[in-house]
């Protein structure tokens, strides 16, 4: 692809999110507790295996 017509996909694409982004099923608490949760978890793990301290 060239540079004008990804630019020119991008700016197609960021039109189209005017109309707010967001599904009705997502919820951002559920989505942020799980990532956080995640990243958390995996905090643990890699202290757990790293024990040449």
């Amino acid at each position: 692809m060239s540079l004008a017509s990804t630019a020119a996909n991008l700016v197609t694409l960021a039109e189209g999110a005017e109309h707010g982004g967001n599904h009705e099923s997502l919820s951002p608490y559920l989505t942020g507790g799980g990532a956080l949760f995640v990243l958390l978890t995996m905090l643990w793990i890699t202290t757990r295996f790293n024990r040449d301290r």
